[in-house]
């Protein structure tokens, strides 16, 4: 993780629409079932896991999105140094999760980009290249879905009004962020 190869080399703005990679984010994700790992996630991040299907929790410091009844993806919400690939909050959780064969804990952040997108066209450039309906998901701050975008799989995460997270898998994130270009340029 100490070679860092954006995918977006500088923020891209278009009328009614910015697009920036926020990097380097931690990204981990978690996956248990037992009732004494998500009290031992809980007690370990100072938050509670989402547990309905599709949604997230938010820390200070962490978010944490609902992938599947037993897995969630945990990022952090600033910058973290990139001359280290250490973080305390895995090494935390490998502590209080995984030696006590709770569930497990998997470092995922250089598979993972994280492409921010803000202004009130998001929603039109992704109706252009995916399935998803997102007339209901747009108004639902907090909402997570995992769809296709593009021939790509993402997940997408509504942080605020005008405002998404997207993660896509780090060897795609060229060709979704071309397509994204090329889409919102004729928005």
């Amino acid at each position: 993780m100490l070679t860092y190869n954006q995918v977006i080399k500088e923020e891209k703005s278009y009328q009614g629409l910015q697009m920036s990679e926020i990097n380097p984010v931690m990204k981990l994700i978690i996956r248990g079932k037992k009732r004494n790992f998500l009290s031992a996630v809980g007690k370990s991040l100072n938050m509670v896991l989402p547990a309905k299907a599709n949604t997230s929790t938010q820390s200070e410091k962490l978010t944490a999105l609902w992938l599947s009844p037993d897995e969630w993806m945990i990022f952090s919400n600033s910058v973290v140094k990139e001359n280290t690939n250490t973080y305390d909050t895995e090494t935390l959780l490998n502590k209080n999760i995984c030696k006590l064969n709770l569930g497990a804990v998997i470092d995922v952040t250089d598979q993972y980009a994280r492409i921010t997108l803000k202004g009130d066209k998001i929603y039109d450039l992704f109706q252009t290249g995916s399935p998803f309906n997102f007339n209901e998901f747009r108004y639902k701050i907090g909402s997570v879905t995992q769809t296709i975008i593009a021939k790509v799989d993402v997940i997408i995460h509504n942080q605020n009004q005008n405002e998404v997270n997207l993660f896509v898998r780090r060897s795609f994130s060229e060709h979704l962020f071309s397509w994204m270009n090329d889409s919102a340029s004729r928005l």
